[in-house]
């Protein structure tokens, strides 16, 4: 070999390819992550009382720690769905696992009630990722009728969060204190992370990205916003979850105050409003492609409607009492939860080439909401089962008149959708 030879150049190994994990374990994955929101929320309500305590708070400022997440969830989601549309949806899910991490820790190491509400902050800025950035990458995957299957697959186990989170804090702080339900929290989120790390796949190509700059993002905020059947159909899915929140913000006071039930029976409560979530998720499943939109919507609808209609009748005539005052919750859920794969769909199909901002905005308006029964219903309707009950009616009705006024839109309006696919085309 002479000096001027030189050795032939060795290609470096491609990285290697993260295989796509099967429908029931991505099913699982998913729900793993949008499971970070009600543990975020639903594992500390027992611990209020421990947390005003310890902190030297009153009842109201713990209650905005709460708020203090919501609203931070909402302002977040309008930015993980772009940010997944421009970087790729795996990317924008590992960075916000961190920084929840990050934010878990904070919270159990707070010696202030100020403090507490900084790192719910952190917390409610990174929470959001997992169920706005999934349901793009569901969408990303499948069509139609399968997407809707997945979803409702998703929604079934993710519904074991809510009955499980409650229990689990009341355990917890009855056995411990209420910093130990965040490094559970903490430990929960590490091990997703890794789990993540190792089998989620990344599935829009970079060839397929939207620009992130500005102008586009403002130019699809604005079309997404300024479009009547968003607001519709995004609305919809807002008030009837919020006819559910509603009971969740006020659950320290309803299980404590007028049930008369301790920390660690909260289960009364969530267990019937999540068998109802798993229940209407399971028969979504079973209806989706077999069952025309309009007889799923009126089945979903008639029970929160009936359901807030009978809470509010029974608790005209007769005092709080389990299990007549949380048995309505089952039948409300039954409903919310077998009208939200239909309509999480139809709003995501209205732009396609930007589903993640879609997402992303839709997360918005109903966390938004959220945040406003939280800090503001929730305090000043706690004080009476009654008035929490027609409260609720109120919010599925709104829903119902919001989803028939999309209806309305979609056939009459002078300017049709952009889109209109077979799963639309049978509503």
């Amino acid at each position: 070999m002479t000096p001027m030879q030189k050795l032939p150049e060795i290609p470096e190994p491609a990285p290697k390819a993260i295989l796509p994990p099967s429908r029931p374990m991505l099913a699982i994955m998913l729900a793993a992550l949008a499971m970070l929101g009600p543990f975020s929320i639903d594992t500390y309500l027992p611990a209020f009382p421990n947390i005003e305590q310890m902190l030297h708070a009153n009842p109201l400022a713990v209650q905005e720690s709460l708020t203090a997440y919501m609203i931070a969830f909402a302002a977040m989601s309008l930015w993980h769905g772009a940010l997944s549309d421009a970087f790729g949806r795996r990317n924008v899910i590992l960075v916000a696992l961190a920084v929840f991490a990050i934010g878990s820790l904070g919270c159990a190491a707070s010696h202030s009630i100020e403090y507490l509400w900084a790192f719910r902050v952190l917390q409610g800025l990174s929470a959001g990722a997992g169920v706005v950035v999934g349901r793009a990458l569901i969408r990303d995957l499948f069509e139609d009728a399968a997407a809707a299957r997945l979803l409702s697959l998703v929604t079934m186990i993710f519904s074991i969060a809510p009955a499980v989170a409650p229990i689990l804090g009341g355990w917890i702080v009855k056995y411990s204190d209420w910093r130990a339900i965040f490094l559970t929290l903490f430990v929960y989120t590490a091990l997703l992370l890794f789990f993540c790390w190792m089998r989620l796949p990344e599935t829009l190509p970079k060839f397929q990205r939207a620009p992130f700059n500005p102008a586009f993002l403002a130019q699809s905020y604005k079309q997404i916003f300024k479009s009547p059947a968003f607001q519709l159909k995004s609305g919809a899915i807002a008030f009837n979850f919020a006819g559910m929140f509603l009971f969740v913000a006020a659950a320290p006071v309803f299980i404590t105050k007028h049930l008369g039930l301790g920390a660690d029976q909260f289960a009364w409560q969530f267990v019937p409003a999540v068998a109802g979530i798993f229940l209407g998720a399971l028969l979504a499943n079973r209806f989706a492609g077999r069952m025309p939109i309009p007889f799923i919507m009126t089945l979903g609808y008639a029970l929160m409607i009936g359901a807030g209609a009978g809470n509010a009748i029974y608790h005209f005539y007769f005092p709080p009492a389990v299990p007549w005052s949380v048995l309505p919750l089952f039948f409300y859920t039954f409903g919310m939860s077998l009208t939200a794969p239909v309509l999480t769909l139809l709003v995501m199909d209205l732009f396609p080439t930007i589903r993640g901002t879609v997402a992303s905005c839709q997360s918005f308006t109903q966390t938004m909401l959220s945040a406003a029964v939280s800090g503001v219903a929730a305090p000043f309707l706690a004080h009476s089962v009654l008035w929490l009950a027609l409260a609720q009616f109120a919010f599925a009705a709104i829903g119902l008149l919001l989803w028939l006024g999309s209806r309305y839109y979609h056939y009459h309006s002078a300017a049709p959708t952009t889109k209109v696919n077979a799963w639309e085309s049978v509503e």
